[in-house]
């Protein structure tokens, strides 16, 4: 493939190669010669345009294919325009003398085809250039026109409207007969062709005026002919001709109107020719066409659906504007045509208008009116609904019987009121909230409107009113409650009207209906009210025959429709209604026998509808309540279930006797009798199947039945795929409401409300908007096939067999039309069958079995009817799965082998090539793997007959079913497959539309097939690569959607495959204009393939995307609408326009991948989109806003007035007017907000912090972060916060709250001290406030306080004035909640209002426990400001920060009743937690908040909000100290309940609420908080936020301060134990460390409490026993020192902090570092882990003194261990000396463990002394500098064998080897290089020389003085550098110092010896003084206060010394000279004397 890449056909490598892969090649160089002549250089083109010109037109005679020639013509015309013209007319005559020529044999048609497509684009490319030479041509094709066959037809008619596009208004001389040779071909046998005309005579209306004046209404009349037979592709275009004509008949184009003086059509002519078309159709056409109408005879369903469609083509191309202007106009013609006697001259024909009005409305009202637009329409209808209904009321009430036409208006005007109240139905729906104001203003009175259709006297239009008002509660649920109190009062006060009793009780069961779809519900009351209303219509039935029917009906409908609420409501009337059915059915087969001679037929009427009405009750129950069917309720339902059965075997003798106007409500009965059985397990009636099956044979083999009815359900049992092979059966299109009338069986698109009223209740079927029963007729045998499905497989193979047998005779007995209608109900039982065999895993059965099926279906295989052959196919299929015997399958595969090679006709060789990719398809490739080889040959050749497209589109469809189930099987076919592949896309024409859909399913399986091996490099994979992009491109090319949909799938498994070769710059602008698309499929394939694309790369999506709208002004890309915002802006504006669930969740998808990927690069681009999109909300101007690429910023856009927003329009876009965007995209840009929110936050800190962002923007401008957009993001939170819409308000308080959350802490650069949100304070609150109205729901409530509290708590505001605003609003809520249970009128739910409030509590919570964090800092604060600011700063010291009691000071007067609603909600919340077994126990009336009905929705509410609000209470019950009793909390509340249980905790108890004493209450409460702790950290669910974790544990740390929860906790010690367990469970499933850290933190207080308690009880004894031992043995371990797990605190709490300890240093445990995973990492701990380990540490040290000394014996080595291992581990030398937290924690321990004074009892002395060695013995060794290990802090070590010196002294003395480790250890600090360990090192060598026993300093001060006189010496010579160094020397003098002080008298002299020459060597003389550093200054200094100090001291001694040296007595009084004359002079600025500055670094922990 590579050679044909050439500017020039490479004529070599062609004649190389074999004649079957020329015209690939040959197609291959022309896709090249595309894509690189655009982009040549014109001089190369120019060199070589001779040689080109020959190459091309000499390939015009090779008789290329279709796609070449398309190329091929487009190739040559761009070289003309590119090139030299010169020659253009040469070429010109050339081709027009090959279409003159008289050859007409299939050789020659290609050469003259390729001629014609060549005319063509030479015109389309040049245009006016060929002028000269176009009368000519036009005449030339205009001539073979006449003669050609279809192929030629349709190229020929193409290239015209070529011609015709290209020359404009300069052809006008040939539009006359263009025009008059082409109208008649609209009326042409092929369908392509008249698609060609089609096409062809709307380029031409463009320019020809006479077409849409004088020629009008022939256009018109020749239209519907073209629609007469047509198939779907032809209906498309010509209602676009026909819909574009009339649009440009009412409002012509300016150009043309301009020129010629022309005579404009009406409104009214140009309706009314629609209308005709609509209303008869086409065949004869008489002027007056208002006589004609009157005759009989129907319409032609075809014309009607293509009449449909123009009308919509014709609203669409006049625009939103006009429709908005006109609408009132339209609405009323549009109804007319339902209310025309000959739109509905049957039921069916009637309904079948009704479908089409109902379309026209939805797709121009729907999608072209903005919101405002709609709300007016959505007032016209009402209007007109108002005049219909008057209409009525006056035929109904005129007595006189004047008006005899009254009847004839009723029924016409039901069918205008149920389209009208259908599009008003879906228009408020579709509005959702936005449509508020319908509702609200009286003047509309649209409720009243429509509820006075419900007295309709026609049950359709009664129905239709209802499932209205079903519509407007689901939009808009505050008015579902007030909805149905309205219909319960008017159903009780019109009960005697036949009327009102249907319609009000239809509008109730479509309201209750509704409800599953309104989140909050409704009141659980109004079910108790429904029942007993439904109760009261059963009991009066009887009363008064003329109601009895509808109050039968309507009673059951309603308790039908309660069961919709679902089990929580239905539970409580369950055993009324298993009564209630009991007694509708006879009770026992005698009363059964005895009722058949009773009664007429009215009664027999009434008892079959009541018996219909009870099981269709039983069906909703079954279906909407499965938890209540227990083993019992199915054994109660089954009585009369049975009785119904047996009833059917009486019901035609009954018919017989009383006539077969009864048939009907037999049939309900056994349609509901259907259902219900087909919902429960087979298994509950097996003794009833023969009767059973009997009667389902009967009912689909149309036994009693005298109509050809057949069921509807074939298609959905045969696969979605196979709906290629019936041209009929439409894939799934815009147009699938109107298209389905057309679809071959019966009743198909008919379905209608009236068919079936319990449907108004049921769930709708998923892309329906409005359910559609179908004809009782069909649904009977729907549900007769569907049963049949279910009960097969449990029946016996004897049965089977006689059902089998049965249906072939059936078979043959039938004929004609007949035959087809039982065949085909028949083959969908079978497939039914089939398919529940499969699903149950059963066998079809024995051998006998097996073949009466297989004769069955093998029958049906060469069945002239396609849908039956197909059925037949499918069921071989299924059979061979079910069977599943290889010999079995074998058997059947040769039979279709054999038929299919003998075979010569069409219907055997389709069915057969069909039977044999279903085998494939259901038993897989292994299965049928050794078939493979002979199917493939076999249909390899046939989808080669060129003779029959049919054939080739059976086979090829089977191949593709082949490729697809082997799989990697198929690998060796794959090149045959491929080859054929290409041939026939290279050669099929174009018109076979479904052989081109096969072909590219083939592609697509063979991508598939290939898979991942398409990226290698190999000669073979390259060649199959390369053939796939030929494929893909042919078939992207071709101008069928569907084709174009399958190329874009298979180029979506070549991109999944293969990334590397899908050239995604020719791809993505394809993909673009395909969204643009009227073809449903082919958007959905467009979007399924950019969501992939923008997985992998949205940047470069997007890049490609905006090239198109930057090449937008060329002709070659038709109908692109991308502007600046790009695709997404274009897929967010799809979002308005589609309906289409897939469609719509792709884009979402796809907007999803580009944000996440790009919108932290280009975030003012996605915020700006966003923006956009939201600044749609409600008060958008109406219809349109231009989309505006004149705008150079983005700010004008929202200053735009309303006049240039109109201005704008008219010329500019009229094609797609741009609606505001609906609410459901609002919804999703605000949701976009918040993920870009979180992106960021991801991404860069810069994002939220202002001055960064800002030097980022100056470095780079490009930069473009969050922080500086917030003005913005605050602004579109307000927007979507203030919206109609109910779901955006919750996004924008979402967003809101994300807002506040992440930007709260952001500072402010320019002002210090405050941060950036505190400017939007107003916005907040306002954004806020609304959501508080009364109106509001509860969720939006709910979420508004959630932001409430996040925007108190984030500290923004500090002003308390400002906060008032916002507190307010939360006071107010307060109150509501206050209020009580029953005492607001209720409209939702009551866990609606269990929500609400406890939002309310749970943000009360949160303030008050950031108001307490607040006050607990200021609380600690204040002591250190008041000592650094003097008094008169006093006032300005702390004004910045909120005064210390600032927030609380908001919540304090709220705090008492607070507590008590916060103990009630807990108390609430630790009930419904209780496991099932204990629901008991629950009180009966519910809770403080919650009812016992709504109890399951109520969990999930207080599982959101307990945790702040247990938060909440540890912090009061800490603050109050437990001293609040409960007995004032319950006399402060007497309004809260209505009912008599106080909420207060001893509901149970039923004592009086005084009657508890304070301790009980308090010890209650503790049980509660402890109780709800314990029980969630049980086990926390793994998605709870981990904030309810943090919550719960900082609850549980606050409520241990108190010092009454302590005593409690530490009473109990199981409390204790059982606590920590739980906590050491959480913490093996919860890893973040800040949770570790709260337990640890909970641990410690447990700790201390056993601490404090302990030592009470030890103080207690020690004051009663004399003797001092009996108390240390208090404590736990006892005498014996064992711990018992579980039941020993200290035991848990050493479990649990080892787990930690290990977690964060696994070398501490042995297990884990033998283990073979583990790794030796000796890397610093990160801080979190340090502040732990070092918690851990304390708590450790903590424990010895719980136990009694033999406890302690037993756990001190595990603690001394661990201690020194730490020590050892942690304690490394760092750059700053710091001391790491753990280390400071071990410090702290050993000295808290070796000054234990309790270990030290006689009996553990000796144990206590061996510890105590061992341990420093340890510390020495760990001391002890190694290799590989980091240098080890000496200091730290030092420190700890101090603390051993120091205090365990007794221990230590004496040990010989222990003391000169120590020894050894302070002389290498000693002469240590670093000063700091050195300084260090004297302190701790000052404190082991003071030491109080001489036995363990003395040897000390022998072995180490001498070294410190030494290092003293050495100063002198080597002066101190640094303030370090300075103090390291003045520790030592210190040291000196106290061993002088330490000496007798008789040797201080030798010691002062020591001393004063060293501090005198110190001093400076006057001379160096001056240019000495400041630190030898300080030295200097020093010495001389330090012997002015000792002077005195030792007055004796110093004299000596001194004396002894006079050269020393010399500097030391110069330097007192010195030093006082320098006093004297800086007598005013005292230097501060250099003793008291303390050491600079100090440890953070002093240990002595």
């Amino acid at each position: 493939m590579e050679l044909a890449h050439s500017l020039l056909l490479n004529e070599e490598a062609l004649a190389q190669i074999t004649e079957a892969k020329r015209p690939v090649f040959i197609f291959e160089w022309l896709r090249f010669l595309d894509k690189v002549l655009v982009a040549a250089n014109k001089t190369d083109v120019k060199e070589k345009q001779k040689k080109l010109v020959e190459q091309l037109t000499g390939l015009i005679s090779s008789s290329p294919g279709p796609p070449t020639r398309k190329l091929l013509a487009k190739n040559l015309a761009a070289l003309y325009s590119i090139g030299d013209t010169f020659t253009v007319f040469q070429t010109l005559d050339k081709c027009n003398d090959i279409i003159r020529n008289k050859d007409d044999t299939a050789a020659y048609l290609p050469t003259k085809l390729a001629a014609v497509a060549c005319v063509g684009a030479f015109y389309e490319k040049m245009g006016r250039m060929l002028g000269s030479a176009f009368p000519e041509t036009v005449n030339n094709l205009l001539k073979s026109l006449k003669s050609a066959e279809s192929q030629g037809r349709s190229e020929i008619l193409m290239s015209l409207q070529k011609v015709l596009n290209g020359l404009g208004g300069a052809a006008a001389s040939s539009h006359r007969d263009i025009y008059k040779n082409a109208r008649s071909l609209l009326t042409d046998r092929s369908m392509a062709v008249r698609c060609a005309v089609a096409k062809c005579l709307l380029e031409l209306q463009n320019e020809a005026v006479f077409m849409w004046t004088a020629e009008l209404e022939n256009i018109a009349t020749h239209c519907f002919k073209a629609l007469e037979n047509s198939n779907y592709g032809v209906r498309v275009a010509v209602s676009k001709l026909l819909g574009t004509v009339m649009a440009t008949a009412l409002m012509p184009k300016q150009a043309t109107v301009m020129r010629q003086n022309v005579k404009r059509a009406t409104f009214d002519e140009v309706l009314e020719l629609m209308a005709t078309g609509f209303l008869r159709g086409g065949s004869g056409f008489l002027k007056s066409g208002g006589e004609m109408l009157k005759v009989g005879g129907s319409v032609n369903r075809e014309v009607r659906v293509g009449v449909t469609q123009a009308y919509v083509v014709f609203v669409t191309t006049l625009g939103g504007q006009w429709l908005e202007r006109s609408f009132a106009t339209f609405l009323s013609h549009v109804l007319d045509l339902v209310s025309h006697p000959r739109a509905t001259q049957t039921h069916v024909e009637a309904v079948y208008s009704r479908r089409c009005v109902s379309f026209i409305l939805r797709a121009t009202v729907g999608s072209l009116l903005g919101e405002k637009a709609q709300i007016a329409a959505a007032k016209e209808i009402c209007q007109a609904i108002g005049k219909q209904m008057k209409a009525v009321e006056a035929v109904v009430n005129d007595t006189s019987g004047e008006n005899k036409s009254g009847a004839a208006d009723i029924a016409a005007s039901q069918h205008v009121m149920v389209c009208a109240l259908q599009e008003l139905g879906s228009l408020v729906q579709s509005l959702n909230a936005t449509a508020s104001p319908l509702i609200q203003e009286a003047s509309i009175g649209l409720l009243e409107t429509v509820t006075s259709v419900l007295l309709h006297p026609s049950m359709a239009a009664r129905l239709a009113a209802a499932w209205c008002l079903r519509c407007v509660a689901v939009a808009l649920p505050f008015q579902l409650t007030p909805f149905l109190d309205r219909c319960a009062e008017r159903l009780n006060n019109l009960k005697t009207s036949p009327e009102a009793v249907s319609g009000y009780s239809f509008a109730m069961a479509a309201l209750l209906g509704g409800v599953h779809q309104c989140p909050l519900g409704i009141p659980h009351a109004k079910g108790k009210m429904v029942v007993s209303i439904a109760e009261d219509l059963l009991r009066t039935a009887a009363q008064n025959s003329r109601l009895s029917l509808q109050r039968t009906q309507a009673g059951w409908l309603l308790l039908g429709a309660l069961m919709t609420l679902g089990p929580s409501v239905v539970r409580y009337h369950l055993p009324k209604m298993l009564l209630l059915w009991r007694n509708v059915f006879p009770r026992s087969l005698k009363e059964l026998e005895a009722e058949k001679a009773r009664g007429d037929s009215f009664t027999w009427q009434v008892t079959l509808e009541g018996r219909a009405g009870a099981l269709c009750a039983m069906r909703s129950f079954v279906a909407h309540c499965s938890e209540l069917l227990t083993e019992d309720v199915i054994r109660k339902l089954m009585t009369p279930i049975e009785c119904a059965m047996t009833m059917m075997s009486h019901i035609p003798s009954v018919i017989k006797a009383h006539g077969a106007h009864l048939k009907a409500s037999a049939a309900m009965v056994r349609l509901r009798l259907y259902d219900i059985l087909a919902l429960l397990p087979p298994k509950t009636y097996e003794g009833s199947f023969n009767a059973l099956l009997r009667e389902l044979v009967a009912e689909f083999t149309l036994t009693d039945n005298s109509a050809n009815t057949t069921t509807s359900l074939l298609r959905s049992l045969c696969h979605y795929d196979d709906s290629v092979l019936l041209g009929s059966w439409l894939q799934e299109t815009d147009h699938k409401s109107i298209e389905d009338q057309l679809q071959p069986n019966s009743a198909s698109g008919s379905g209608a409300l009236e068919h079936d009223p319990s449907s108004i209740y049921l769930r709708i079927p998923a892309g329906e908007a409005v359910p559609g029963p179908l004809p009782l007729g069909v649904s009977v045998i729907d549900a007769s096939v569907a049963l049949f499905g279910v009960v097969f497989p449990h029946v016996s193979y004897k049965h089977r067999l006689q059902m089998l047998d049965h249906f072939a005779e059936c078979v043959k007995q039938a004929k004609g039309v007949r035959q087809q209608a039982v065949q085909l109900n028949i083959f969908t039982a079978v497939l039914s069958a089939l398919k529940g065999l499969a699903e149950n895993k059963s066998t079809l059965g024995p051998e006998e079995v097996r073949k009466s099926a297989l004769t069955l279906v093998m029958g049906a295989l060469d069945n002239p009817n396609p849908i039956l052959r197909c059925a037949a196919g499918e069921a071989l299929g299924r059979m061979a799965q079910v069977v599943g015997e290889a010999t079995f399958i074998a058997r059947m595969a040769q039979y279709s082998f054999d038929k299919l090679k003998s075979a010569r006709d069409v219907v055997s060789r389709t069915g057969h090539s069909l039977a044999l990719g279903c085998l494939h398809r259901y038993v897989g490739g292994i299965g049928s793997g050794q078939h493979l080889k002979t199917s493939v040959s076999i249909l390899l050749a046939l989808a080669q007959d060129g003779t029959s497209s049919e054939v080739q589109t059976w086979s090829l469809h089977s191949l593709a079913l082949i490729v697809d189930s082997s799989g990697p099987m198929y690998r060796g076919y794959v090149e045959p497959t491929l080859s054929l592949v290409l041939t026939l896309l290279l050669t099929v024409p174009p018109s076979h539309t479904e052989v081109h859909q096969c072909l590219g399913r083939c592609l697509g399986a063979i991508i598939t097939t290939v898979g991942p091996e398409l990226q290698g490099n190999g000669a073979t994979i390259s060649t199959i690569r390369s053939s796939c992009l030929v494929g893909c491109a042919i078939t992207q090319d071709h101008s069928d959607s569907l084709v174009q949909a399958a190329a874009i799938s298979c180029l979506q498994q070549l991109h999944m495959f293969a990334p590397r070769h899908v050239n995604l710059s020719s791809l993505v602008p394809s993909l673009c204009v395909h969204l643009c698309s009227s073809h449903l499929l082919l958007r959905r394939a467009a979007v399924a393939c950019l969501r992939q694309l923008a997985q992998r790369e949205a940047a470069e999506v997007c890049e490609y995307a905006m090239s198109l709208a930057k090449n937008a002004g060329d002709k070659e890309s038709p109908g692109v609408n991308i502007t600046e915002t790009g695709l997404e802006g274009l897929l967010f504006g799809m979002l308005d326009r589609e309906t289409d669930r897939k469609l719509c969740s792709d884009i979402h998808d796809t907007l999803g991948h580009m944000l996440s990927s790009l919108a932290v690069e280009k975030l003012s681009h996605w915020l700006m989109l966003c923006k956009d999109v939201l600044a749609a909300s409600s008060d958008m101007s109406t219809a349109t806003l231009v989309s505006s690429g004149k705008d150079e910023e983005s700010e004008k856009k929202d200053e735009m007035d309303d006049d240039t927003m109109f201005t704008t329009l008219g010329e500019e876009d009229k094609s797609k007017p741009f609606v505001a965007p609906r609410w459901a995209t609002r919804v999703f840009a605000a949701d976009c907000l918040c993920r870009i929110i979180n992106l960021c936050e991801n991404a860069d800190q810069a994002h939220f912090d202002l001055a960064m962002a800002r030097s980022a923007k100056l470095r780079n401008p490009t930069n473009d972060l969050l922080v500086l957009h917030l003005s913005d993001l605050i602004r579109m939170a307000f927007m979507a916060a203030t919206d109609h819409s109910n779901q955006l308000r919750m996004a924008g308080l979402q967003a809101l709250e994300d807002i506040i959350k992440k930007f709260a802490s952001v500072p402010e650069p320019e002002f210090p001290g405050h941060v950036i949100l505190e400017q939007y304070q107003a916005n907040v609150g306002a954004a806020l406030r609304p959501a508080f109205s009364q109106d509001t729901p509860s969720d939006i409530i709910a979420k508004a306080c959630q932001v409430c509290s996040t925007w108190i708590g984030s500290g923004v505001v500090s002003d308390l004035n400002d906060l008032r605003r916002v507190h307010n609003l939360l006071v107010s809520s307060l109150d509501k909640v206050q209020a009580g249970k029953g005492s607001s009128s209720q409209l939702y739910r009551e866990s609606a209002t269990t929500m609400e409030k406890l939002a309310v509590l749970k943000a009360w919570a949160e303030v008050y426990v950031v108001a307490m964090n607040i006050k607990k800092e200021a609380e600690s604060k204040p002591k250190r400001a008041m000592k650094s600011t003097d008094d008169d700063d006093d006032d300005y010291g702390t004004i910045d920060e909120l005064p210390p009691d600032s927030l609380i000071t908001l919540v304090q007067p709220e705090l008492p009743t607070l507590s008590r609603l916060w103990l009630a909600a807990l108390k609430d919340y630790a009930l419904l937690t209780l496991p099932a077994e204990f629901a008991s126990q629950l009180p009966p009336d519910g809770g403080a908040f919650y009812t016992p009905e709504t109890i399951d929705t109520a969990r999930l509410h207080y599982r959101n909000s307990w945790a702040p609000i247990l938060h909440a209470v540890a912090l009061w019950l800490n603050s109050t100290g437990f001293t609040c009793p409960e007995s004032a909390e319950a006399a402060a509340m007497p309004g809260l309940q209505k009912r008599a249980t106080p909420v207060n905790l001893n509901q149970a108890s039923g004592a009086m609420p005084g009657a508890k004493s304070l301790p009980e209450i308090n010890k209650d409460r503790m049980h509660l908080i402890l109780g709800v702790s314990i029980q969630f950290l049980c086990s926390p669910r793994p998605e709870e936020p981990i904030e309810h974790v943090t919550a719960c544990l900082q609850a549980l740390h606050t409520l241990l301060d108190s010092p009454y929860a302590r005593v409690h906790i530490a009473e109990d010690q199981l409390i204790g134990v059982e606590l920590l367990s739980v906590l050491h469970r959480l913490l093996l499933t919860w890893n973040p460390p800040s949770v570790q850290l709260l337990v640890t933190g909970v641990v410690q207080q447990i700790v201390r409490a056993a601490q404090d308690y302990l030592q009470e009880k030890r103080n207690t004894l020690n004051e009663d026993d004399v003797e001092k031992e009996s108390c240390l043995i208090v404590g736990e371990g006892g005498d014996s020192g064992g711990l018992v797990p579980g039941k020993s605190l200290v035991f848990a709490t050493m479990e649990l902090l080892m787990f930690i300890l290990v977690r964060h240093m696994p070398h501490l445990s042995t297990k884990m570092s033998d283990s073979p995973s583990h790794i030796a990492t000796k890397t610093r701990l990160s801080e979190e882990s340090a502040r732990l380990v070092a918690a851990t540490v304390t708590i450790l040290s903590d424990l010895p003194s719980l136990c009694s000394p033999a406890g302690c014996m037993t756990i001190l080595p595990t603690i001394l261990f661990l201690i020194a291992r730490i020590l050892k581990d942690t304690a490394i030398k760092s750059a700053d000396n710091q001391v790491p937290l753990p280390v400071s924690a071990a410090l702290q321990g050993i000295k808290s463990i070796v000054t234990l004074s309790m270990a030290k009892t006689e009996d553990t002395q000796k144990q206590w002394t061996a510890l105590i060695r061992s341990t420093l013995a340890c510390i020495l060794e760990y001391s002890q500098p190694e290799d590989s290990m980091p240098m080890p802090d000496e200091v730290s070590m030092l420190t700890a064998i101090a603390l051993f010196l120091w205090s365990a002294s007794s221990e230590i003395i004496g040990v010989q080897s222990l003391q000169n480790g120590c020894m050894n250890r302070f002389k290498n600090a000693l002469n240590s290089c670093d000063p700091w360990v050195q300084a260090k090192c004297y302190q701790l060598l000052l404190s082991v020389f003071q030491h109080s026993n001489r036995a363990l300093s003395t040897p000390y001060i022998h072995s180490l003085a001498p070294i410190v006189v030494e290092k003293l010496k050495a100063v002198e010579r080597n002066r101190p550098a640094s303030s370090t160094e300075l103090l390291a020397v003045q520790e030592g003098i210190k040291v000196l110092e106290t061993l002088v002080a330490l000496g007798e008298e008789q040797n201080r002299v030798q010691l002062l010896a020591l001393l004063v020459p060293t501090l005198i060597s110190y001093l400076l003389d006057e001379n160096s003084f001056a240019s000495a550093s400041t630190v030898s200054k300080d030295l200097h200094e020093f010495a001389l206060q330090n012997l002015m100090h000792i002077g005195p001291l030792y007055p004796h001694a110093f004299k000596t010394v001194m004396g002894a040296a006079p050269e020393l007595k010399v500097r030391l009084e110069t330097a007192v000279r010195a030093s006082q004359a320098s006093k004297a002079k800086a007598a005013t600025r005292l230097p501060t004397p250099a003793v008291h500055s303390a050491p600079t670094i100090k440890l953070k922990t002093s240990f002595f």
